[in-house]
């Protein structure tokens, strides 16, 4: 399955399963922004990603850890 940034519930998941150890709440944005390119099937534009998306990721995987 090929990723887009606007497949922020999918993200989210992806992010919580590989980074157990993570704390999504303290998480800054270009590192989570680059976590979510270094993801396997992650098939986006880079430039398409604004703070907006990054927030939603970061609350899906504050979700997903709960």
């Amino acid at each position: 399955m090929e990723l887009k940034w606007t497949d922020v519930l999918d993200i989210g998941i992806e992010l919580a399963e590989k980074y157990p150890d993570t704390d999504p709440v303290h998480i800054n944005f270009v590192d989570l922004r680059d976590k979510v390119m270094g993801l396997e099937g992650f098939a986006d534009d880079p430039a398409r990603c604004g703070e907006k998306i990054l927030e939603a990721i970061q609350a899906a995987w504050i979700e997903e850890q709960d």
